[in-house]
């Protein structure tokens, strides 16, 4: 079951394009509606971290800036206040969020460049790897393969 989420509290920061690029966990649908995927594999949890990570690289959080707070996510997401603090813990742990005590949680300035290569090294080589295993039991064979993540490339830049 998917939630469908009002965007109101979240207008402030400009169009929104979400497409989670494994589970589809958080997208904007053409209603304007983020949607949480409750019933997929992913934890809730691990889905608000990404969503967090995906605004930071999208600049709508800058280094230094105060994030949502666990309360805030909760009643933007309604979700338990302590799904929400894991998330962003799990964004301390991986010194993309810093805690400023009785403030809040703020970008660290490394946080672009970590979620940057946390998401080239793992899931952009998951992707790939899932991509190729794919493509060989098709008899998909490389140049064609390649040929078509070219072609691929160039419709999703327009040309």
């Amino acid at each position: 079951m998917c939630k469908n989420i009002p965007l109101y509290p979240l207008h402030y920061f400009g169009k929104y394009n979400i497409l989670h690029y494994n589970t589809n966990a958080l997208w904007l649908d053409g209603g304007g509606t983020l949607i949480l995927n409750t019933d997929g594999t992913k934890p809730i949890y691990v889905q608000i971290a990404e969503w967090l990570e995906t605004e930071i690289l999208n600049g709508n959080f800058l280094t230094d800036q105060k994030v949502y707070s666990q309360y805030q996510l909760a009643e933007i997401f309604n979700i338990n206040p302590a799904t929400a603090a894991k998330g962003l813990t799990l964004l301390v742990e991986e010194e993309v969020l810093y805690k400023k005590r009785g403030l809040g949680m703020f970008v660290t300035e490394a946080a672009q460049a970590i979620i940057l290569t946390k998401r080239r090294e793992h899931t952009l080589k998951r992707l790939v790897t899932d991509l190729v295993s794919e493509a060989e039991q098709l008899n998909v064979g490389m140049d064609e393969l390649l040929e078509m993540v070219r072609k691929e490339g160039k419709q999703s830049k327009g040309e």
